[in-house]
């Protein structure tokens, strides 16, 4: 079992088992599919039952637990729709943001992403958990420096499943690629470019989908699937991509 961290008995603790239930899953150290009974974790955390069981109602509320009749509890496989709803809803969410930025970044917000970014470098090129979380700390700071910080919350809360995809492609995660484009957005947002910062943007939050199918092949028993079915291949093209001739689509100049 993964290590447990502690409670803080002088805070409420329901929000507690919450929260490390719901980072537990995402990681998927509590893997789709699992049992999870109320007696257990309350034995774990040392609480009683009715904070676990309110906290099981909150994350079943999340998609991150099923409760089965007569079976008991379950984490929730991964919902492949759900995985692509919250991508699209973040994608338009952060490109909105980043046009507020780019017409006039705040002082100091360019600087402290730059810092940002010399964290992200100094990493080794496998710490992809590490970077994850780096990379909720860039762009919570885009969103709080438009003034957002209340939909920032409300793209954690539909992201859920998003994470849990990019927890299982770790092995195949493309850090440096990620940490270059941060740094491109960075230098639109410096230059008062929004065209340019949008679409570095909505290339850097496609990453996790690109590898989607190949997870999906590799662990199909970790996923709700449409129809139970493997979907197509995704093929979005970027605002402003045209098709070739044979059907790909090229950057627009």
């Amino acid at each position: 079992m993964d290590s447990i961290a502690g409670l803080d008995p002088l805070r409420p603790i329901t929000p507690q088992i919450t929260q490390l239930l719901r980072a537990r899953i995402i990681k998927n150290h509590l893997a789709p599919g699992n049992r999870i009974s109320e007696t257990e974790i309350a034995s774990t955390y040392n609480v009683s039952r009715q904070p676990v069981r309110e906290a099981f109602i909150k994350l079943q509320e999340q998609g991150l637990l099923t409760v089965l009749p007569q079976r008991g509890t379950f984490v929730s496989k991964i919902a492949y729709q759900a995985v692509l709803d919250a991508q699209f809803l973040r994608e338009a969410i952060e490109a909105d943001i980043l046009l507020i930025l780019a017409s006039a970044p705040p002082k100091g917000l360019v600087a402290n992403l730059r810092q940002q970014l010399e964290t992200q470098r100094a990493l080794g090129p496998n710490d992809a958990e590490t970077f994850i979380q780096l990379d909720e700390t860039f762009h919570r700071t885009l969103a709080e420096a438009a003034g957002k910080g209340g939909a920032w919350k409300q793209i954690e809360g539909l992201k859920s499943q998003m994470d849990r995809v990019r927890f299982l492609a770790m092995k195949q995660f493309p850090v440096d690629k990620l940490i270059r484009q941060h740094g491109q957005m960075v230098d639109a947002l410096e230059q008062q470019n929004p065209t340019l910062a949008q679409r570095t943007l909505r290339q850097h939050l496609r990453e996790v989908l690109s590898d989607l199918p190949i997870i999906i092949k590799a662990l199909p028993d970790l996923f709700d699937l449409p129809d139970g079915k493997m979907p197509a291949p995704l093929n979005t093209p970027l605002p402003g991509s045209r098709p070739t001739s044979k059907g790909k689509s090229n950057d627009a100049a």
